[in-house]
């Protein structure tokens, strides 16, 4: 059964009403308004969970735009941590969107203009040397997931600096709302090592560093610091890096991964979500994942990661590591990339293959590979073009088109767009919600292939497990496992995911794959329990009100 925390209540009156982790408002019965001091400060009427459930949302449904709605819900979790989530977990197809992305993007892009209180802690390159102290300064000690960013890359949006603090907020909000983790146990983190946004640089209202980015040692030093102070702070705690730049997030993932319990969302998060999409779509394909060609715009953390756990994949149905390779062909900002090109980065290099010609033009490059997949990493709205998107439908009975650029205003194409010039053939995923497509008289519910339907079971499982290492095979498990939850009907509706009503039963089962996992790969100092499921289960966060027990200053 998920646990409801029990909370001793150091605080009294006023103090409590203000103590977002205790505050349950007009909820507060009879006798614990006697108890705590509280009768006079609230309403004579007492009103349930439901009740203000109810009251919160036809308030959020008044607001005119999104914006509006991200800034209530977040007034709701500085006020009231129990009901923000209950409202988010029970209303998450409404809300994700809301609270993550493409809202969140506008958020960050905005975080110093509609900055209403602090969330997280900043450690920035001025505070080396005395990471672990402010660390220390964090109120909560048992501390069991960390989202870290530097700002560098956040969405499809680039160098927003402290402004992307929005991400590992929301990251942290879907762990807890959509994986079940305790909130009291999640830490958001971002580095300031400063911007190369002049924008940020000549906004007064700027939250972070008034300088350009520091890089080298210096910004290595603090990375390590920062990683040796979490070991240092923490019993046992999962950090998670989130929206780092391509220069620093392949290589900060290679260093830590095999000495710290972690990993990159966006490099094997996204990999994951992306290979469940396709394994789910073969059922339609009727096609084994080795039969298909795959055709990336965009080889940054995305498109190489997604790359990668897709050779992985293939290799698993018998084929060579480097037949695999083969099968993914990347575009970069210089057009196709083969082994003919100089001065590839590294990450490139082992996808850059023997090719008579290197075009630039995407509907030539497509016509050249003939590809059977094509997943948008670009940030480049639009760019998935009519003729583009037709000439996958005549080469592949069910052409699959993936604009998986965040937010909504970087997306490769539409779902409308995708269906509506595929003939309604194309499967289909992308990276930020679309509505319903109409087209003729068959609806089409588009998936959206959202990290949320992986990173928190993950985390969920590794927490759990007190593993010491998060692997690629736990991320292909967790691709398997969420393409089995696809039902029949789903595929019918045009969706290759889950409903998002079912994401915390999805996140459960990816845990429990992944607890497995850890327990059988030896990456744990606990013994493996007889139920691991129970496991599991025991550390699911249910947001109810809890008991209280009083202790009166």
């Amino acid at each position: 059964m998920p646990y409801l925390p029990r909370m001793q209540v150091a605080v009294i009156g006023a103090d409590l009403l203000r103590h977002p982790d205790m505050n349950r408002g007009m909820a507060f019965t009879e006798e614990e308004r006697d108890r705590f001091a509280l009768r006079g400060l609230l309403p004579p009427r007492v009103l349930d969970i439901n009740m203000q459930e109810t009251r919160v949302l036809e308030n959020l449904r008044r607001k005119d735009t999104d914006l509006e709605k991200y800034l209530f819900l977040m007034g709701l979790q500085d006020r009231n941590t129990a009901l923000f989530y209950r409202v988010l977990v029970r209303n998450i197809e409404e809300l994700m969107p809301i609270v993550y992305t493409p809202t969140v993007g506008l958020a960050c892009q905005l975080y110093g203009h509609i900055f209403r209180r602090p969330r997280g802690l900043y450690v920035s390159i001025n505070d080396a040397g005395h990471v672990r102290e402010i660390l220390q300064n964090w109120p909560e000690r048992d501390v069991r997931v960390i989202v870290v960013t530097d700002g560098e890359r956040i969405l499809g949006l680039g160098d927003l600096g402290t402004h992307g603090m929005g991400i590992p907020v929301g990251k942290l909000n879907l762990y807890s709302a959509c994986g079940g983790v305790d909130p009291r146990h999640c830490l958001p983190v971002t580095i300031d090592v400063g911007t190369n946004n002049t924008k940020y640089l000549d906004d007064p209202l700027y939250t972070g560093l008034v300088q350009q980015r520091v890089r080298g040692e210096a910004y290595d030093a603090l990375i390590d610091e920062f990683m040796r102070a979490v070991r240092q702070s923490y019993r046992h705690t999962l950090v998670q890096f989130e929206d780092f730049g391509n220069s620093n997030a392949f290589r900060l993932l290679e260093k830590y991964r095999h000495h710290f319990c972690t990993f990159n969302d966006d490099i094997q998060g996204t990999a994951s979500v992306a290979l469940a999409g396709v394994l789910a779509g073969l059922k339609i394909a009727k096609k084994k994942i080795s039969e298909l060609t795959f055709l990336f715009l965009g080889a940054g953390e995305a498109g190489i990661g997604i790359g990668e756990l897709i050779a992985s994949a293939i290799e698993s149905e018998g084929v060579s590591h480097e037949e695999a390779i083969k099968k993914c062909w990347f575009i970069d900002s210089k057009g196709l990339i083969t082994s003919a090109r100089g001065n590839l980065q590294e990450h490139k290099k082992r996808f850059a293959h023997d090719h008579d010609s290197a075009p630039q033009d995407l509907l030539e490059i497509v016509r050249d590979i003939k590809p059977n997949v094509l997943i948008g990493v670009s940030a480049q709205p639009g760019v998935f073009t009519r003729d583009v998107v037709q000439l996958m439908a005549e080469l592949n009975e069910h052409p699959f088109i993936f604009p998986l650029s965040n937010p909504t205003s970087k997306a490769e194409c539409t779902a409308e767009q995708a269906f509506s010039w595929s003939q309604g053939r194309c499967i289909f995923c992308s990276g930020s919600p679309f509505g319903p497509v109409h087209l003729g008289n068959q609806t089409f519910y588009p998936g959206q292939g959202n990290n949320a339907y992986i990173f928190p079971g993950v985390g969920l499982g590794a927490i759990a497990a007190e593993a010491e290492q998060v692997t690629d095979e736990m991320f292909t498990a967790a691709a398997h496992k969420l393409a089995s939850m696809v039902t029949d009907e789903d595929l019918a509706n045009g969706t290759i995911y889950p409903s998002l009503t079912r994401i915390r039963e999805v996140s459960v089962e990816i845990a429990c794959g992944v607890a497995n996992m850890v327990f059988d790969l030896g990456l744990t100092r606990l013994s493996k329990p007889d139920d691991v499921r129970a496991l599991v289960l025991e550390n699911v966060y249910d947001p109810a009100y809890s008991s209280h027990a009083a202790a009166r200053l």
